[in-house]
């Protein structure tokens, strides 16, 4: 069986789409990988990017796109919503067919390895790849984000697991192994983001909320909103229509109101699925040839 796995870089651009073009030409060039999607918010100033393909030659347009990340963007000059620390801030792999996480752990710390050694950049571990307890959450890896890390970085503790314990304009990276999931944003009709911040909290799993979600409240205040923006890590035991019926409600008792949702890069077609049984009372069948043959094309 032919193996294939995903990889989504994020890369801290989401304004200059010539320079998003830039750096998904070097992942284009690649044989056997195939772009599958890629999301750019000006908001956040980042760019979600999915690929998929053979170990190996994921491997290799993944290298290519961080060493042209790192050539084009400069951390100094970077301002956006979303929390970052470097200019290809986190690369999830994550096991399709064929492979097991512990050969997604094994890309990641490869990759790590050639990262540090040759651009120099600092590499964090994380999920199932962390070599600590505390790095396997993304949030506590990135907590401070650039300009905090630039300091911190020197800590014993904050040393990296691959290149020096210094940062250059490239910032540092989250590498890592996980299982699939689900970027999810709901729009919430005020610029009050101390309301944002309520709910998120109420929602997210490390503040006593529902342990399959991450949630931060951002502020989109010149589109006149806040967002909610989610990493459902595990959308069987939290599907997205509980976390959108939980916001909903939550946002009822503030007299705000639901104006949009959104979901960032890919997600199973299951979980579509899964959305459209709750609200539409259809019954719900298998897709896995469906979504090979029409998504994949393999």
């Amino acid at each position: 069986m032919m193996k294939i796995v995903e990889c989504i870089p994020n890369i801290s651009e989401g304004r200059r789409l010539d320079v998003v073009e830039e750096i998904l030409a070097e992942v284009r060039q690649v044989p056997g990988v195939t772009l599958l999607d890629y999301s750019s918010n000006a908001d956040h100033n980042r760019t979600v990017i999915s690929m998929i393909g053979e170990p190996e030659n994921v491997l290799e347009a993944v290298w290519r796109l961080i060493t042209k990340a790192s050539e084009t963007l400069d951390l100094d000059q970077h301002q956006g919503e979303h929390p970052r620390m470097g200019a290809t801030d986190v690369v999830p792999f994550v096991p399709v067919r064929g492979m097991t996480m512990e050969e997604c752990v094994d890309l990641a710390k490869r990759l790590g390895e050639r990262v540090g050694r040759e651009l120099l950049i600092p590499v964090y571990l994380y999920e199932k790849a962390a070599t600590r307890p505390e790095r396997r959450n993304l949030a506590d890896v990135r907590r401070g984000q650039y300009e905090g890390l630039k300091e911190s970085i020197k800590k014993t503790e904050r040393t990296p697991d691959f290149g020096p314990s210094v940062l250059g304009k490239a910032g540092a990276i989250a590498i890592g192994a996980r299982p699939p999931l689900v970027a999810f944003n709901v729009n919430l009709g005020t610029t009050n983001l101390e309301i944002g911040k309520a709910i998120a909290k109420g929602i997210r799993g490390s503040s006593g909320g529902f342990v399959n979600v991450k949630a931060l409240a951002i502020d989109l205040s010149e589109q006149g909103l806040v967002q909610i923006s989610m990493n459902m890590v595990d959308t069987q035991g939290t599907p997205l229509y509980r976390a959108y019926e939980f916001i909903k409600t939550e946002a009822a008792h503030f007299g705000v109101p639901i104006v949009g949702s959104e979901i960032v890069g890919l997600v199973p077609m299951d979980v579509m699925m899964d959305v459209a049984t709750y609200y539409l009372g259809l019954h719900n069948f298998s897709n896995e040839q469906l979504l090979e043959k029409h998504v994949f094309g393999f």
